[in-house]
């Protein structure tokens, strides 16, 4: 990624943030996380990561619905604080990175329980 995308991709991730956090009133959204934001080349498009607290799979899926669903809303909201030509278009999806992180500790550690038993 070049230095424009990265530093359109952190203004956006910024933005749709604070757009998530203080227009929004689903509560099902307000645990949820922009961690990252990946524009196309063109930035036409962009892949927002989202990431929510909690341990409910559905939860985070109705989170992540909620944000598609209300996609258009957000997009006009950003378009109206940031100095872009366009706004990309927002899709939306779950981050599961923490996740993978969490379970591939889990396997470390449990590794490390069978090495002291030896």
């Amino acid at each position: 990624m070049n230095q424009r995308s990265q530093r359109v991709a952190e203004t956006l991730r910024a933005e749709i943030a604070t757009v998530i956090r203080r227009e929004m009133k689903d509560p099902r959204v307000q645990l949820a996380t922009v961690t990252e934001v990946r524009p196309t080349r063109d930035l036409s498009h962009a892949k927002v990561l989202i990431s929510v607290l909690g341990d409910d799979d559905q939860a985070r899926r109705e989170a992540v619905e909620v944000l598609i669903k209300a996609r258009g809303f957000v997009r006009s909201q950003v378009a109206s604080r940031v100095r872009l030509r366009t706004v990309p278009e927002l899709h939306f999806e779950l981050d599961r990175g923490a996740e993978h992180s969490q379970r591939i500790n889990e396997i470390l550690e449990s590794l490390d329980v069978g090495q002291e038993d030896s």
